[in-house]
């Protein structure tokens, strides 16, 4: 509170034929500037998307919307979640109608504040779709015609709204320019630096001119590969009579995703599992809806819990760090691509407890309406494909976590214990995918036992 204190009342010395007065600092009048108009962009919904599809308008153009109503259905590259506003106003313009996507930022809609500035707001949809349409010419004007030096735009003569960027404003404040009047050439009519210093005067710093850029090597003889150079992904033609299909955008951040996960150097390890006494409780805990799914993420928790560098993750490649929560996420295959729910504090939860949740978090990703928190905050992944009867299979890391685990079917296996007799016994073979920057042979190795321990005699499963 030193800031408040210092703003104490002071007296001024008497003179003569002056009585005592009491005199306080003078306050600053702040300008408020009020927009008129608001653009509601598209917001970024998780941390890996890049763009985003409109699936609806929940509103249409003219419809008067208060702070927090749902404005727009948006699908991300996780789920479609409802955008609300953040002010008051009429809807004046859909800049991106159903069915069009945009990239994160960029303005979908004009929210005018009164009626009076609904106009406005539409001529200044014009003029941006008018900006968009210039900006990206047709493909096979691009590849035929030469390249043509556009003249430049004559400058506007109408002051803009105020809007500008903080680094103008500071600029304007120091100079002493009345930021009201400055011509905005940024994108939208923003003011920028530049035209601050060009309003007070100040003569723009000359741009060093490039480096000239370095001799081409010579092309080495046709058929010889060139060392070090980058393997890009050859564009193949579509097969004759094929239907091409676009990514959705969850297609599109599972084949990013996928394509990042490359570059963690793994390693995978396996093991086989008795599950016998894990089959006969899972037969007398179905019916309070408890899945195999959910004893194994239990099992994984708990060993997780005594082998904590496996629920560790690395994301500068330069360090590692320790996570305090174990948040197991679950694949789930959808429509159309896959999400993975996460169940947060396995190692805390009853079993139950996790099927109530578990079945909250399925309703929810059938639906696509997972919010950011309950899909993102996972630690560690489990796929479990023995439902569908595979034995075997290798996960691919997510970005981000440092193991995933594979869950193949459980079968009838003979085998043979430590004094030579044979028997059958239902098994099934673990493998898991580990970040080898963190994770070592020994700590996966150390941990799959731990877990295969729980899994072959689960009592402490209910606990």
């Amino acid at each position: 509170m030193a800031s408040l204190a210092s703003l104490s009342i002071y007296t001024v010395p008497r003179r003569a034929g002056r009585a005592d007065s009491v005199q306080t600092p003078r306050r600053r009048r702040m300008a408020v500037v009020r927009a008129k108009v608001r653009e509601i962009f598209m917001p970024a919904l998780s941390s890996t998307m890049t763009e985003g599809r409109i699936v609806s308008w929940t509103t249409a153009e003219g419809d008067r919307v208060s702070k927090g109503d749902p404005v727009v259905v948006v699908e991300s590259d996780k789920a479609d979640m409802d955008v609300e506003t953040f002010h008051d106003g009429i809807i004046a313009a859909v800049l991106v109608p159903a069915g069009g996507t945009a990239p994160v930022g960029a303005p979908i809609a004009l929210l005018a504040e009164s009626e009076e500035d609904v106009a406005l707001a539409q001529a200044r949809a014009q003029s941006l779709s008018k900006a968009q349409g210039e900006e990206t010419p047709p493909p096979h004007a691009a590849a035929t015609a030469p390249p043509t030096i556009a003249p430049a735009p004559a400058p506007v003569t109408a002051p803009t709204n105020g809007i500008a960027t903080p680094h103008a404003k500071k600029l304007a404040k120091q100079h002493g320019v009345d930021i009201s009047n400055v011509v905005g050439t940024g994108p939208n009519g923003r003011i920028t630096a530049a035209d601050v210093e060009a309003a007070a005067g100040i003569q723009p710093k000359p741009k060093a001119a490039p480096p000239p850029p370095p001799a081409a090597p010579p092309a080495p003889p046709a058929g010889t590969p060139s060392v070090g150079a980058v393997r890009q992904p050859a564009v193949l033609p579509p097969v004759p009579g094929a239907t091409v299909v676009p990514f959705t955008s969850m297609q599109s951040a599972v084949s990013r995703n996928m394509v990042e996960s490359l570059s963690v150097p793994t390693f995978r390890v396996g093991y086989a599992i008795k599950t016998d006494k894990l089959d006969a409780l899972y037969e007398k805990v179905k019916l309070k809806g408890v899945t195999k799914t959910l004893l194994l993420v239990k099992a994984a928790g708990m060993a997780l819990a005594q082998h904590p560098v496996v629920n560790a993750s690395c994301r500068d490649g330069k360090s590692f760090s320790y996570n305090n929560s174990i948040n197991v996420a679950v694949a789930v295959a959808i429509e159309g691509g896959l999400l993975t729910p996460v169940l947060e504090d396995v190692d805390k939860l009853d079993i139950y407890l996790l099927a109530q949740k578990w079945r909250a978090l399925l309703k929810k990703t059938r639906m696509k309406q997972l919010q950011p928190n309950e899909y993102n905050s996972g630690t560690f992944s489990l796929s479990n494909l023995g439902m569908f009867g595979v034995d075997r299979f290798d996960a691919i890391l997510p970005p981000g976590q440092g193991a995933i685990m594979a869950v193949g079917a459980s079968r009838p296996t003979v085998i043979a214990d430590k004094d030579g007799f044979f028997s059958i016994k239902n098994e099934m073979l673990v493998n898991v995918t580990a970040d080898h920057r963190i994770i070592y042979g020994a700590d996966l190795a150390a941990f799959l036992q731990t877990f295969a321990k729980i899994v072959e005699d689960p009592e402490s499963l209910t606990l």
